[in-house]
């Protein structure tokens, strides 16, 4: 199993909006082939909440996203012909008020 994490810092302004819409953006998410589920943290600013443009991100709302997927063929198939498309709504909508940062995660037998 992977697990494909999402980040998000939320501008306090938009959290109520973009939490809306995150909702539906995630059971978009899910209702591609290889992704099993979702987990939702809040989760603590960072100790060092600079971002890489210098804005203090502090203020924000952290969120993270975990999103379950059958194996690292059905991220890449996520990546290759979603994930472009997805992010962009987001950016369309909400602008420069959030920010997300993306890793992934293999279990460890």
């Amino acid at each position: 199993m992977i697990v494909y994490e999402v980040n998000i810092d939320v501008d306090p302004g938009i959290a109520d909006d973009f939490a809306v819409w995150l909702e539906a953006h995630i059971a978009e998410i899910l209702a591609l082939p290889g992704f099993l589920g979702v987990a939702r943290y809040r989760r603590d600013a960072d100790p060092d909440s600079r971002a890489a443009d210098g804005r203090d991100r502090g203020a924000n709302l952290h969120w993270t996203v975990h999103y379950q997927l059958r194996d690292r063929a059905a991220l890449d198939h996520y990546l290759a012909e979603h994930a472009q498309r997805l992010r962009a709504a987001g950016h369309a909508r909400f602008g420069e008020s959030f920010t997300a940062t993306r890793r992934v995660l293999e279990a460890v037998e």
